[in-house]
């Protein structure tokens, strides 16, 4: 009897470390969404293959934060290899459907503005808030998603001025407009800033 509990624990180790051995390395998504509320692997990793349909979580609401070492085990289950390179201690997948997604809102903050605007002087005064070459903070808010990101002014920018904005983790330029000292907006906002710039500078 012993010998036959002895012989199912390694056979049940050897297993074990067969499943490690065959488990399939993948990588976080840089911006997990789901369309569904049924969140998968093939949500959250690139390179999930077969088991990309297994749901892991349940999206409720417009995101759903999921524990990095639940996420791992999860994935070790289904037959996939997550080191999670940068200890993240958890994972946040959003909505990728609705009014505007979060993946929009980043296309969206990324791509140049229309050129057709017409052309106007800013009503700031000539205040200038923005440098060339400060870093400065891009924001996009519209249909309750809020971004922003982190990049280096290319020319000076008086208050209610364009202002283009080197991204400098995707080397892409943004078209946005000074709203304060280091500070700049993007999208539907930008109209605003341009219409009355001082409400801004009041803040």
């Amino acid at each position: 009897m012993t010998h036959i509990r002895r012989t199912l624990v390694i056979a049940a180790a050897l297993a074990a470390v067969s499943s490690a051995a065959w488990a399939g390395p993948v990588s976080l998504k840089s911006n997990p969404v789901d369309d569904d509320g049924n969140v998968t692997l093939g949500d959250i990793f690139d390179g999930a293959g077969a088991a990309a349909g297994v749901v892991v979580a349940q999206r409720v609401g417009p995101s759903v934060v999921i524990e990095a070492g639940q996420l791992q085990a999860q994935a070790r289950q289904a037959g996939l290899d997550w080191s999670n390179p940068n200890g993240l201690r958890r994972v946040a997948v959003r909505l990728s459907t609705g009014p505007i997604s979060a993946a929009a809102a980043q296309t969206d903050l990324q791509a140049p503005a229309p050129q057709n605007r017409p052309a106007y002087r800013p009503a700031g005064g000539g205040q200038q808030v923005i440098a060339r070459n400060d870093m400065v903070r891009v924001t996009y808010q519209v249909g309750g998603v809020n971004l922003s990101i982190m990049g280096k002014a290319m020319r000076n920018a008086a208050l209610g001025e364009p202002v283009a904005v080197l991204n400098t983790a995707s080397n892409r330029v943004i078209d946005a407009v000074a709203s304060g000292p280091g500070q700049a907006v993007a999208g539907p906002a930008a109209d605003m800033v341009r219409a009355n710039p001082q409400q801004f500078a009041a803040r």
